[in-house]
């Protein structure tokens, strides 16, 4: 009897042991499984955070198309290489042909963004207006010229024909060559609407470029013109105009009289996003430098 109780014993001894062996591996499944299952969704949250957090400007693409003002060409340029630069995989493409053309062009779809350098006119309706800077509008006189300033009211009367010779300005005996734009050129238009001498202004030459304004009057020793002020180098001088230099800071001062607003005018409506890319960009820090960069005042 002693003997099965022993035997007994022994076998319910070896049955524990077996069941305590194999249990280990049995409880340390679900938990290894329940930490696997825990940290899949923690994975899957960083990666998709990681895709998240990563720059979209690669993703816009396609072509932005701009034309207008020819006193816009440089900083229209500028802003293309910058634009560009940050989103390779958008075409910016910049034509000319003043403002009344970027204005026809915007309206009709044929270009995204029209570059206006004047007030839009009260006609000229279904546009958005974004303004991208202020520049001055510089009256510029041959280097070998005497007269270094003139007052508003005076630069009005020789563009309109009542003052035609330099001595009257305190100047050489010599009649005034009146050098200005194309009809359709936004400085002209801003000139003779800040002037008030719209339709009466007496031209010997109407040039189709900033350049050519600039190359009239560096090769005529009686002329006198207008450009941007971004256009100013040492080929002409700019005269004072009302005492105030044309400066940004006398511009910014209100103390120079003659300023003007770029434009760039879109179709109302939603614009593709590449297209509102771009005018972003441009209202923005980035594109505000630029500007800056280029002589402009900013906008902000």
């Amino acid at each position: 009897m002693k003997k099965i109780v022993m035997v007994t014993a022994l076998v319910l001894c070896m049955v524990f042991a077996a069941v305590g062996c194999g249990g280990n591996p049995a409880a340390q499944e679900p938990s290894q499984a329940a930490s696997e299952s825990a940290s899949a969704p923690a994975s899957a949250s960083a990666s998709e955070s990681a895709e998240s957090s990563a720059p979209a400007d690669t993703a816009i693409s396609g072509k932005v198309s701009m034309s207008g003002s020819t006193s816009m060409e440089t900083i229209a340029n500028a802003l293309r290489e910058a634009f560009m630069a940050k989103y390779p995989d958008v075409t910016v493409d910049v034509q000319l042909g003043g403002s009344s053309v970027g204005v026809q062009d915007a309206q009709s779809g044929k270009s995204d963004i029209g570059n206006v350098s004047r007030e839009l006119k009260e006609d000229e309706t279904g546009l958005t207006e974004n303004k991208i800077a202020i520049d001055g509008i510089a009256v510029v006189v041959n280097p070998a010229n005497k007269v270094t300033q003139i007052t508003s009211e005076d630069l009005a009367k020789v563009y309109t024909g009542e003052i035609k010779n330099w001595k009257d300005l305190g100047g050489d005996d010599q009649p005034i060559v009146v050098i200005g734009r194309e009809a359709s050129s936004g400085t002209r238009g801003a000139f003779e609407e800040l002037l008030k001498v719209e339709d009466k202004c007496q031209y010997a030459q109407e040039l189709n470029e900033t350049g050519a304004v600039k190359t009239a009057v560096s090769a005529t020793p009686a002329a006198i013109g207008y450009v941007s002020l971004e256009a100013l180098d040492d080929t002409v001088v700019a005269l004072n105009v009302d005492g105030a230099p044309a400066t940004e800071e006398a511009i910014k001062a209100g103390e120079y009289p003659l300023s003007r607003p770029f434009l760039m005018v879109t179709a109302e409506g939603e614009l593709r996003p590449e297209v509102q890319a771009f005018i972003d960009f441009v209202l923005g820090a980035e594109g505000q430098k630029v500007v800056a960069d280029n002589k402009l005042i900013t906008i902000s």
